[in-house]
């Protein structure tokens, strides 16, 4: 289901939901570049933080974890 929402310079075109994986940062990554994205959100198995992994313009990546 898509849907507008409104911001000050822009507006979210597109809303997408699905199922969060509880895997590692290396699955993570083997999932991302088989899905061809360019982040992936995951559940970390080993400490169990919502994380974003990202490519990073270098080429590597990049990890954003929670705090809670």
């Amino acid at each position: 289901e898509n849907e507008d929402v409104a911001v000050d310079d822009g507006k979210v075109v597109k809303v997408k939901n699905f199922d969060i994986s509880v895997i590692s940062i290396d699955d993570a990554i083997e999932q991302m570049e088989l899905l061809n994205h360019t982040f992936y959100v995951f559940i970390n198995k080993d400490d169990h933080k919502t994380c974003v992994l990202y490519r990073r313009n270098d080429g590597d990546y990049g990890l954003i974890e929670t705090n809670g």
